[in-house]
C-alpha cells in the first residue's frame, strides 16, 4: 500500500533516528498526521512536507501514538460474557487515560507548531478574528 501525502517520509525519519519498520511507521505516521490535521483544521494538507516544524512534530508524536495504540490494544477488559453463544464483549480503558493521549498529543503539536504561519494564518488558530487595530496575540 502507498501512502500519500505524508509529513515526514520514511527515509526522513531514519535521518532522525527512527528505528521502526517501514509498515508501521507509515501506519503510525498516517495517525500522527490525522492528529495534527484535526488541531489545524487542516492548514497543512498538501503542503505539511514543506514545514521543518511539521516534520519534527510527527516525529515526536509517533512514539507517543505507538504507546497509546498498544495501551487500548493490550488493556481491554471484559464488560460482559455469555456463555450459551460465548460472546465476550471487551470495554475500553477509562476516560482519563484518552484524556492523557489527547494532552499528551497537544502539547507536542503546540511544542512546534505554535507561532508557524500558514497562508497567513496562524497554524493553531482556530477562533474568530480580532478586529484590525488589535494585535493578534500570538503562543
Amino acid at each position: 500500500m502507498e501512502f500519500k501525502g505524508q509529513y515526514l517520509t520514511y527515509q526522513e525519519y531514519l535521518a532522525l533516528g527512527g528505528t521502526l519498520d517501514e509498515m508501521p511507521f507509515n501506519l503510525l505516521e498516517f495517525n500522527a498526521r490525522k492528529e495534527i490535521d484535526s488541531r489545524t483544521q487542516k492548514r497543512f494538507v498538501g503542503i505539511g512536507n514543506e514545514y521543518e516544524e511539521v516534520k519534527l512534530c510527527v516525529n515526536d508524536l509517533i512514539p507517543i501514538v505507538k504507546s497509546y495504540n498498544e495501551f487500548f490494544t493490550q488493556n481491554k477488559t471484559i464488560v460482559s460474557e455469555n456463555t450459551d453463544g460465548y460472546s465476550i464483549s471487551y470495554g475500553t480503558p477509562q476516560t482519563s487515560y484518552t484524556e492523557a493521549k489527547n494532552k499528551e498529543i497537544d502539547d507536542i503539536i503546540y511544542k512546534y507548531l505554535c507561532g508557524v504561519i500558514v497562508n497567513n494564518e496562524h497554524a493553531l488558530f482556530i477562533g474568530q478574528d480580532k478586529p484590525k487595530d488589535e494585535e493578534l496575540s500570538t503562543c
